[in-house]
């Protein structure tokens, strides 16, 4: 690969490039469109489309064909006035209700890491080295997601040499991309000591444990206690996530995602008195409209609000 290959990828996230790669390859291969596409073709894609993939995906279909078309230097067709027509008409026809994770409570956080302590405990006593391991590694993986409110890839890109620990005050994580960072210039994150559910005390005995003093800080463990070399892959962690949850006795655990974590400490600061702005800088949302997807109203059916203001007796009918 040329230096130059190697820069028009790093312009471009993995997550995104494979997303894309793989849009292309459905129009393509499964769906048997050809490129360079015209207009009418991909509208009768979507109108193929549109009653098996969510409206958010044939969104992502679009942006992946049109980024295609310009990097290969055809006009792009997605812009065309049929497309977009097409397009609203399957809004209208197909509208889908957003789905949102569950987010993970405090209290629930508490007893998932009660439970992994009692299971390390355990696999220690047992002389489980690959057991001890992965609690110990599942901890850290969980108290710093939610006190830090990170997304999974994120999680799964932290590096050992990116962290540093101010013992008793807190631990940097330092990013040199993130979702947000559009111009690239690095995004360092602060997490606190706590006193209980303490991330930074989580993370350091699960570095101290693997032996790890550099390359990812989340990896995968094999049976034998042995740690992987790479960092764990974002798309395993919905189901370790569940899998945590439901050992520790977490109802309905298939209903939490990675964003669990992120919208269960949103919601948390929010109910104790944190402010928009605050929450916005602390996890680092540019856009409010983003920050409030994640947040909860403490009363989401107003009904403290209206019975607090409803009379002690009502009033009853007239008699006739």
């Amino acid at each position: 690969m040329s230096k130059l290959d190697q820069y028009l990828r790093a312009a471009t996230r993995d997550n995104t490039r494979q997303s894309y790669q793989s849009a292309v390859r459905h129009f393509e291969v499964g769906w048997g469109g050809f490129l360079p596409a015209t207009a009418d073709s991909i509208a009768r894609y979507l109108a193929d489309q549109a009653e098996t993939l969510s409206v958010n995906t044939l969104r992502q279909r679009l942006a992946a064909l049109a980024q295609w078309h310009l990097e290969q230097g055809f006009p792009d067709p997605t812009k065309a006035p049929v497309v977009r027509k097409v397009f609203r008409g399957i809004q209208a026809l197909h509208p889908a209700q957003e789905k949102r994770a569950k987010p993970l409570q405090l209290a629930q956080l508490d007893q998932v890491v009660r439970w992994l302590d009692a299971a390390s405990e355990t696999a220690r006593a047992e002389r489980d080295r690959g057991a001890e391991l992965r609690h110990r590694r599942d901890k850290a993986l969980l108290l710093l997601g939610f006190w830090r409110g990170f997304r999974g890839d994120e999680l799964t890109r932290l590096l050992v040499e990116h962290v540093a620990i101010a013992p008793g005050e807190g631990m940097t994580c330092y990013f040199p991309q993130t979702k947000g960072d559009r111009h690239y210039q690095g995004t360092t994150f602060k997490a606190p000591a706590l006193s209980r559910l303490c991330p930074v005390e989580a993370y350091a005995a699960w570095v101290e444990a693997a032996r790890l003093t550099s390359g990812p800080v989340f990896r995968a463990i094999d049976r034998w206690g042995h740690v992987g070399e790479a960092g764990l892959h974002a798309d395993s962690l919905v189901p370790l996530l569940r899998s945590i949850l439901a050992h520790a006795g977490i109802a309905s655990a298939e209903l939490y995602s990675g964003h669990s974590l992120r919208r269960g400490f949103a919601n948390w600061a929010t109910s104790n008195g944190w402010d928009l702005k605050t929450l916005m800088e602390y996890v680092g949302w540019k856009d409010v409209h983003s920050a409030m997807r994640y947040v909860e109203a403490a009363d989401p059916f107003a009904r403290r609000r209206i019975e607090s203001a409803l009379p002690g007796a009502l009033p009853g009918p007239n008699p006739a």
